[in-house]
């Protein structure tokens, strides 16, 4: 019999970023890791289903539950709104962004007049509880 063993690191050039993004986390949740580490996600949602993103949203807490720290950049409502704390650059994109708007909890970002994202966060903090995106998704 023949068999073929394919390494994650040989996996990855098959998927798209925020697939490899997902697979990395699924190998490091795997793993018992006791030193904290700093994870970056670049829009880990996309692409992703609504169901999707609450299993996401479920493994990034069970990251912060083992002392671990996430930086996510997304523009996602429902993701940014469970965020701890929110650093909004803007105004706009690139030559006319890069700027610091505001910062703080979603509740502080949401008050912040000048801030698009406050604008949106809004809406979706008066709509459901904030640590569930998804309220009535089972």
């Amino acid at each position: 019999m023949t068999y073929a063993t394919v390494s994650v690191s040989n996996l990855k050039s098959f998927f798209s970023g925020g697939e490899n993004q997902r697979v990395k986390l699924a190998c490091y949740l795997g793993m018992e890791r006791q030193q904290a580490t700093l994870f970056v996600f670049d829009e880990p949602t996309t692409g992703l289903h609504f169901h999707d993103i609450k299993t996401l949203l479920k493994a990034f807490n069970a990251l912060i539950d083992r002392g671990h720290t996430l930086v996510v950049i997304e523009h996602n409502m429902d993701v940014i709104k469970c965020a701890d704390h929110i650093i909004d650059l803007g105004p706009e994109g690139g030559k006319d962004g890069g700027m610091l708007i505001c910062e703080g909890t979603p509740e502080e970002v949401a008050a912040c007049k000048k801030s698009y994202t406050g604008q949106f966060l809004k809406g979706k903090l008066k709509k459901s509880y904030i640590c569930d995106p998804f309220p009535l998704v089972k």
